[in-house]
């Protein structure tokens, strides 16, 4: 395949209700679409990708219009000099580009795409994937009060929710997890997520959460804390996950040799695309440290590609792919539909979901054309 055009679509999709973290509150989904145009043997072919990194800098050091600048002055002219370019090779062209694993990962899904439709292959196929459905599970922001916590999240269970992940944040931990599980009692899988927002100086706070048969605490520690996390891994009876530490297969075999983690968040994005995210399943699976598949509030393209990984044999744990509906009031492609506690893994040729193109006019900011020579 050889790369022709590349257009960067910025969109605003307004959220079902605001999302809020330890570090920000979301009331948008802006992100940008990478759409992608290939001279092919069988033609002219397009693929979509999709960019997960935030307005702003907080959950890494990568965010939207600096996504699309590396993307416009390094990245794609990179990829126009490849004359048989190929999803197993992106990030080789791209390794002299220090970071910007999210930008790089758009790039490379729409290659991918390209690659399946040239293939007539879905992308559960392609990595082999041994699920037809996986379970959804459901991640709950920061709410204003322990009460409204309580009633989101029941919302969320009668839905039918295989697993309910709550964000937390020093003042908003111990008590809205309580409260949860004395509405709720013990009978469903129930993790935190505290997206850095400790220290180790916090471990005898942390342990009391251990009381809560919580399925793990994810990230609690700084995305360089890896010894740290390995630390209060000792401390703590809750199994710990990893999420913005995992930013390659090599940092996941550090983390994983130094029991810093016994369960691994695995974001495509986060770590330069889904071919690496692969590697990092495969890693797991051979030392016997479970995955499952996070999420970055994405739209259903993302969210189709995100099922189709998580069907891998190693995804043992219920991920972040929940319905469309959870976010948006509409999606950006077909409705991802959660139903009895999972998911369908698309399978269509390439991600197995299209672009509306009436809803990308209406939801886009800002669009860019990249040409070769440019």
């Amino acid at each position: 395949m050889k790369l022709k055009s590349v257009t960067l679509h910025q969109v605003s999709i307004p959220l079902v209700a605001p999302f809020e973290t330890s570090f920000m509150r979301e009331t948008e989904k802006d992100c940008y679409l990478v759409e992608a145009v290939f001279d092919t043997p069988q033609g002219e072919i397009t693929g979509w990708g999709e960019s997960v990194a935030m307005i702003s800098p907080l959950y890494s050091a990568e965010y939207v219009a600096a996504g699309i600048d590396v993307t416009r002055r390094w990245l794609a002219p990179l990829l126009f000099d490849v004359d048989d370019l190929s999803a197993e090779t992106v990030a080789w062209h791209l390794r002299h580009v220090i970071g910007h694993p999210m930008a790089k990962s758009a790039l490379e899904m729409a290659v991918i795409e390209a690659q399946l439709k040239m293939h007539n292959q879905s992308f559960k196929d392609y990595l082999g994937g041994v699920v037809d459905s996986v379970p959804s599970g459901v991640s709950v922001g920061i709410q204003d009060s322990v009460e409204e916590t309580v009633k989101v999240i029941g919302g969320y269970l009668e839905e039918g929710y295989a697993r309910i992940k709550l964000k937390i944040k020093p003042g908003k931990d111990i008590a809205p997890v309580a409260a949860v599980r004395k509405a709720f009692g013990d009978d469903f899988g129930f993790q935190v997520d505290a997206n850095a927002a400790y220290t180790l100086v916090d471990a005898a706070h942390l342990r009391r959460l251990d009381e809560y048969g919580l399925l793990l605490i994810e990230q609690p520690l700084g995305e360089a804390d890896i010894r740290q996390h390995a630390e209060l891994a000792k401390l703590m009876d809750t199994p710990m996950c990893l999420d913005e530490s995992i930013v390659s297969a090599e940092a996941a075999a550090d983390a994983i040799m130094l029991g810093a983690t016994s369960v691994i968040n695995i974001k495509p994005g986060r770590v330069g695309g889904f071919i690496e995210a692969k590697k990092i399943h495969d890693l797991a699976v051979a030392h016997g440290v479970a995955v499952w598949h996070g999420g970055m509030v994405e739209t259903g393209l993302g969210r189709a590609a995100n099922a189709a990984l998580a069907s891998l044999p190693g995804f043992s744990l219920p991920g972040d792919i929940s319905g469309s509906n959870r976010f948006f009031h509409e999606d950006i492609t077909e409705e991802i539909v959660m139903y009895d506690g999972k998911v369908d893994v698309p399978t269509g040729v390439g991600f197995g979901v299209s672009i509306d193109p009436e809803k990308l006019e209406r939801f886009r900011t800002d669009s860019l054309e990249i040409l070769p020579g440019q």
